[in-house]
């Protein structure tokens, strides 16, 4: 049912990508506008972990780097039954990490120094148990889909916003309708960053609970996200804000006004139901 949920939610993004077309240009402004939807999923399908890992600056990890990282993944992903992801570090003091990647063959996993250094090794298996929970319910691939498809959404929106700033007169006279324009281009961004809310928070709340059963316990993810919570209102994180919904905890939860539209559900909250799963 969840991932039923994720899919219209998916769904709903692309329609209201056409709508916006259509808007602009009629029926061929829809058609038009569908293609751009198909090809933006096309690009963000083979592409999403390269375009996650770049604007993270993220570096491979080897193995001699972090033996243990290796070690626990390698016994992690053989109870989860998955194969081996690839392994980066992102150059952040910030305690964080993120999955990405269109599959499970072609997925990743990003850790940041500040991990490293603040979390037990019990706490680092369970985010690490979170991330490959992420990438055995393919959520990785279909948030990186709804920040692409609502980035468009919002880029077109403004386009819309500013062009009938300042060309009111003339649509004006050529009948258009600069009050629908400018709902349009209020709604439109504001319905995206919903639907991406929603999707990411489903999956986060589903990578928890998977997450816990793959570690075996949700003692480790229940202390991390609470020690990640706190070092996220203390050490901001310089990430672009699309890539806010990858990361475990949101890295930009410090900044107060972001917290009220974050694409993580509330630390408390996820805690609660870690603790309530019988496992």
């Amino acid at each position: 049912m969840d991932r039923l949920r994720v899919w219209f939610l998916m769904a709903c993004l692309s329609v209201l990508l056409v709508l916006i077309g259509r808007f602009i240009g009629g029926n061929h402004g829809a058609f038009l506008f569908f293609l751009i939807a198909a090809g933006m999923n096309f690009f963000t399908y083979f592409y999403s972990d390269k375009i996650a890992l770049k604007m993270t600056g993220s570096r491979p990890l080897a193995r001699e780097e972090a033996p243990e990282i290796y070690a626990i993944l390698e016994r992690l992903t053989r109870r989860a039954g998955l194969p081996l992801p690839r392994v980066y570090l992102t150059p952040s003091l910030q305690p964080n990490a993120f999955a990405t990647g269109r599959n499970p063959q072609h997925a990743a996993v990003a850790v940041t120094q500040g991990l490293l250094q603040l979390l037990t090794w019990q706490e680092i298996e369970g985010v690490l148990a979170h991330e490959l929970a992420h990438i055995k319910n393919r959520d990785t691939l279909t948030g990186t889909i709804a920040a692409t498809l609502a980035g468009a959404i919002t880029m077109i929106a403004d386009i819309i916003r500013w062009g009938f700033i300042f060309g009111a007169g003339r649509n004006e006279e050529e009948g258009g309708n600069p009050v629908a324009a400018l709902a349009l281009a209020i709604v439109a961004p504001l319905a995206a960053l919903l639907i991406q809310m929603a999707i990411s928070r489903a999956g986060e709340f589903r990578a928890d609970a998977t997450g816990a059963r793959i570690a075996g316990s949700a003692d480790g993810l229940t202390s991390a996200l609470l020690k990640l919570e706190q070092a996220a209102r203390h050490l901001p994180m310089h990430v672009n804000p699309a890539t806010s919904h990858l990361f475990i905890i949101n890295p930009l939860s410090g900044e107060s006004l972001l917290r009220l539209f974050s694409t993580h559900p509330p630390v408390s909250e996820r805690v609660r139901r870690l603790r309530a799963l019988a496992l």
